[in-house]
Formats: structure tokens, sequence, C-alpha cells
């Protein structure tokens, strides 16, 4: 009788576990930042604004590099022009370094590799070798038609392209295969989103909350960066606009028109996102998210498109920028000259404010406890460029951008 009620239990045990298995995924261990550092203008909330996963990669030898942020790792330079079919039985086949694990990145990871500080090709050169490749492949088809693939750019962006296009194949484009390895993975919800009654939306593969609907207009980019900045939604004021990687992270290329996960996210027919990414040899456009099939492209600021902002991923400190209020009311002036004059929110009820003032490079150049009503600042010393102010008052922070013109 206990042998018998012994291996019932084992065979439920085993069960659950394989239901549990069934019900989870392997995901790469966190969404890299676009390794954009420049900052192109004065309006708060651009990509060069946040460190959330700066990119970390290690080089292996003098074949491998390893990106820790993600737990993959790649060939650091790409194993030439092939069809698409030769590139996955290579990537299928291959020992590459002596592994045999290797295979395609899925959109989503090679993406994950691209440095938008960067053009042609958009990768850090100090980890990855540069070929004359135009494309990538992935692993991933397009949705209604799998005689399309989505392959990543040497310009920075990701696009769905015909197998037919690239030389081998009789076309004329140089499309590339980079083998990728996962190192180290982790373990997520097959249903991946989580959607709360203050119509919000939790990712848990990116561990970002996202609006569940957009903002309704078409706006610029600047008034999206100040749309988001200054939203509170759900009772949370650290919205701010998504950078390129975030938003093509929510591509669902299983689906088209929209390419998003319809049971969480409402579109209402909302196309082109702006990010908070400046294409940077372009500086006058930012790219952005369409969501027809995923694509990610560019446009200028002036052009008006939908905004989606995001929160999430930056309070790593425990700080939390997570108030009713601003702790700051205004800097002014801004460009500044000899002083900074800095008015705090007396809505915020600020007790000790602590204030930091970093150069563009992350530099600390001063700090101090301020008085909670009017401060200032000497900037007279400065040399001209932008600055970036964060006030810390116990567990709350507020960053604001300023620029000097002596």
């Amino acid at each position: 009788m206990k042998l018998r009620f012994a291996k019932l239990l084992f065979a439920l045990v085993f069960f659950a576990n394989q239901i549990n298995a069934q019900n989870t995924k392997s995901v790469m261990l966190k969404l890299p930042d676009t390794g954009q550092q420049n900052s192109y203008t004065l309006t708060f909330g651009e990509d060069a604004d946040f460190n959330i996963n700066p990119p970390y990669f290690i080089i292996n030898s003098a074949k491998l590099v390893t990106d820790t942020v993600t737990g993959l790792m790649w060939q650091r330079a790409d194993a030439g022009e092939m069809t698409y079919e030769k590139a996955l039985l290579y990537a299928d086949s291959s020992t590459f370094a002596n592994y045999t694990d290797w295979r395609l990145p899925n959109a989503m990871e090679a993406f994950s590799i691209l440095n938008l500080q960067t053009q042609n090709p958009a990768l850090d050169l100090n980890y990855f070798i540069k070929t004359d490749a135009e494309y990538w492949w992935t692993s991933d088809l397009q949705a209604n038609d799998q005689s399309k693939v989505w392959v990543t750019n040497a310009g920075g962006g990701i696009g769905n392209h015909a197998k037919s296009e690239t030389i081998s194949a009789g076309g004329i484009k140089k499309m590339h295969l980079r083998l990728v390895r996962t190192i180290k993975s982790k373990e997520i919800n097959s249903v991946r989103y989580t959607k709360s009654a203050d119509a919000i939306v939790y990712d848990s593969l990116t561990n970002l909350i996202w609006q569940k609907t957009p903002y309704s207009d078409t706006i610029t980019w600047e008034q999206a960066l100040q749309y988001a900045d200054t939203l509170t939604q759900a009772g949370y004021s650290d919205w701010r606009l998504p950078n390129i990687k975030e938003l093509q992270s929510l591509q669902d290329n299983s689906v088209i028109n929209p390419a998003l996960n319809t049971n969480f996210f409402n579109v209402f027919g909302r196309k082109k996102f702006w990010s908070s990414t400046t294409l940077s040899n372009k500086s006058i456009s930012a790219w952005y998210f369409d969501t027809q099939f995923g694509i990610t492209t560019y446009q200028v600021k002036t052009a008006r498109l939908n905004t989606w902002v995001v929160r999430g991923g930056i309070n790593s400190t425990g700080l939390q920028e997570v108030v009713n209020y601003p702790l700051i009311l205004n800097i002014s002036p801004n460009p500044c000259k000899d002083i900074l004059f800095i008015n705090f929110n007396t809505k915020a009820k600020v007790q000790a404010p602590y204030l930091i003032i970093s150069n563009a490079l992350g530099k600390i150049i001063y700090q101090s406890v301020v008085s909670k009503s009017n401060s200032q600042v000497n900037t007279s010393n400065y040399p001209n460029g932008i600055y970036y102010l964060t006030v810390i008052d116990a567990t709350r922070k507020c960053s604001l951008k300023f620029v000097v013109q002596q």
C-alpha cells in the first residue's frame, strides 16, 4: 500500500512539474540599453538620460564575446553571407570554438546587441569585428509570409526581408549570419504579461510596465518627451518615453497588423510610436516602432507620430521617482550662466534635499545638502555644456537637465 501511494505521489509530482515546465519558457536575462550616450535636446527624457541596463560585454577569445546583460555568447566576427536555408543548417551543425549548441538568434536577441550610438555597423567595434555585412539573419519568419525573414541591419534597425534578397539567393544584399548560444537564462511564464485594474500592463520578460492604451493623439518627438515626463497615470509620475529596444521588445512576430499581443494591449489602429532614441548620424530624426509588422525605422522629429509610455527599470538603487508631485517645481534660467536657481515644490513636502550635479559624462561635480525652500548653485566656473541635476529626499529623487552657456 505504501509503495503504491509512493508511486502515485511520484506520478503526481512528475505530472505537475511537466505542466509547470510547459507553462514557462527560458528567455535572456535582461534587455540591454541602446548604448546611446550623446544628448540631442534640452528636453528631459531622451534615451541618454537613462542608464538602466548599460551594455557590458566580455571578450572570451579572439572569436567569442559574452553579453553579460543578456547572458548570451556571440561570434565576434559573423560567419559571412549565405542563404537563409544554409544559415539554418550552418547553425545547427556548427562546432565553432568547440561548442555544439549554436543557433540563429531570434529577432529580439539579434536586436539586443545593436548599438544605436554608432552606424554602419551599429555595433560596438571594441567587442565585435567589422565585416561587410548589410544585414544579419534571425530565426524568425514573417507571420503571414514564410518567404520573408526578420533581419537586423548595419544601420541599426530591424525589418522583414525576402529570403531571395541575399546575394547567394540571386539578390544584391549582403545578408550574413552571426551565431549565438545561451550561457545563462531566466524562466518566465509562457503568458508573459499581466494586466492590472488601472489600465497598465506588466511585462515579466523585461520587468517594464506599460500603458494598456497609448496616448490617443499624434505629437512631435519633443512633445512626446514632455508628455511622458509630465504624465501622472495610475498613481505614478515616473513615466518616460521608451527607447527603441524597449518598444521592439513588444513585437509579437506570430501576428501582424498589429504585431502585438492584443489580449493585453489596445492600440486602436495607432501604428507608429516614437522612441526616445535619436538617429545618431542624423540627429534631426528619431527611431520609431511600427506595429503593422514590428519594424524599427526613423522619422524627422517634427513629424507627428503616436506616443506610448513606459515605466520601470530605473529604480535599482531603491530610490523612487514615484511621487504624486515632482520634488522640483522649476529651475531657472535654463540655459544659465552664473547662477542656477532651484525652486522646490511645496506640495512634494521636501524634507532634507540632497543635491547632485553631474556632467554629460556622468561625473559628479557638485553634491551638497541644500535648503528645502529656494536654493541656488554657482555655475560661473562650469564649462559650457549639458549637466544633470538630481535631488534626493529620503527615498525619492527627481532629475532635470540644464545647460550652461557662458
